[in-house]
């Protein structure tokens, strides 16, 4: 049924392919030439939205080194049509037969296909969202091309984390709105200052948007309104790094490039590192994240000033924490009870400190 929804890349054909090293990972991976890929041991799948923008990419990235021996990669060229109507059913059927799609050379405006193609799936979702904005306006005529206020409207999200948003373009009254459903705000400077923190928010993520525009305008180019600041290209791959890493993740979308702008593909070889990153972390998966309690050690931390306790847990795997939902979930948070955190959560609670991680989850549950 894919091929309905797919056009093949002409990347190989186009690129001195005899010349690329044996190593490379153009030449491990599963291309859709003329016959689409066979998926049944495949677990990570490319996806172009716009195929110019998408194509711009697979050059870069078929030329980096494949160092992820046991990962099974196929690239399914280019849809067809980039309207939601196309997205959507590429993605469920992806998602019915648990293989991760990455989606590239979209725009933003396609990350609430993206959302929408997985929650139907979920019964409650947690997004991460990399951007230098939050693209959401309390006003509705305003709003009406946001995809984060579309988003936002669905009873579905169960949890949303921007990274990297500058706080010079978020207005106050955005951040009380965030603040009053309990969703995080990393603005750039915690961002920077804090990187190991953003572990376990991506995590607990279901599905991941990076917006090219959080990256400052000297590591990067193909973006129609370049920045001063933003995230380094090192601290973007980190970030990829951590995300691959997680075995949450079932969906990841790279946005906002534009092949045209990009003059000496300064852009489409950052997008194709940090790509490169987020496979490594995929390859590096500890498979650890707890459906049981088992391969868990418990660490139980009385809490006097609140009269209770917080029951924390450790991977014998990963040396990865979580910590426990102190009330009675119901069903559908079944997903949620254990919240992935940090070393520095569990020496907080020891201190007698309540972590914010839980404080922010625990209100999210009322």
């Amino acid at each position: 049924m894919l091929e309905n929804w797919l056009n093949p890349t002409t990347v190989p054909t186009n690129i001195e392919w005899s010349s690329l090293p044996k190593n490379c990972l153009g030449k491990h991976i599963e291309i859709f030439e003329q016959q689409l890929p066979l998926l049944q041991d495949i677990q990570i799948v490319l996806i172009g939205l716009d195929a110019a923008n998408a194509d711009a990419i697979r050059q870069s990235l078929y030329k980096l080194s494949f160092n992820f021996p046991k990962v099974k990669i196929a690239d399914l060229g280019n849809l067809k049509k980039t309207t939601a109507s196309f997205i959507i059913p590429v993605l469920k059927e992806l998602h019915d037969t648990n293989i991760l799609p990455i989606l590239i050379g979209g725009q933003t405006e396609h990350i609430y296909a993206q959302y929408q193609a997985h929650y139907a799936k979920r019964a409650l979702t947690n997004l991460v969202v990399l951007d230098e904005r939050v693209h959401f306006d309390l006003e509705e005529e305003q709003a009406k091309d946001l995809y984060l206020t579309k988003i936002l409207q669905n009873r579905k999200l169960f949890n949303l984390s921007v990274l990297g948003c500058q706080g010079h373009y978020v207005p106050l009254e955005v951040k009380k709105y965030f603040s009053k459903r309990y969703f995080e705000l990393f603005n750039l400077g915690k961002v920077r200052s804090n990187m190991e923190e953003l572990e376990p928010i991506l995590r607990d993520a279901d599905l991941m948007a990076v917006n090219l525009d959080a990256i400052r305008n000297s590591d990067v180019s193909g973006v129609p309104t370049p920045s001063p600041n933003g995230l380094f290209g090192e601290e973007a791959c980190q970030i990829h790094w951590y995300a691959g890493m997680s075995d949450k993740l079932s969906s990841i979308g790279f946005y906002g490039y534009h092949h045209d702008l990009d003059e000496q593909a300064q852009g489409a070889q950052l997008l194709a590192q940090m790509l490169w990153h987020f496979l490594n972390g995929f390859y590096h998966r500890k498979n650890d994240f707890p459906k049981s309690t088992d391969n868990l050690t418990e660490y139980i931390v009385e809490q006097k000033s609140l009269d209770h306790q917080i029951t924390f847990w450790k991977s014998t795997k990963s040396g990865r924490w979580w910590m426990q939902v102190p009330i009675k979930t119901r069903k559908k948070h079944e997903r949620h009870f254990l919240i992935p955190c940090s070393y520095k959560d569990y020496q907080l609670a020891c201190n007698g400190e309540l972590p914010e991680r839980l404080v922010s989850a625990y209100q999210r549950f009322l």
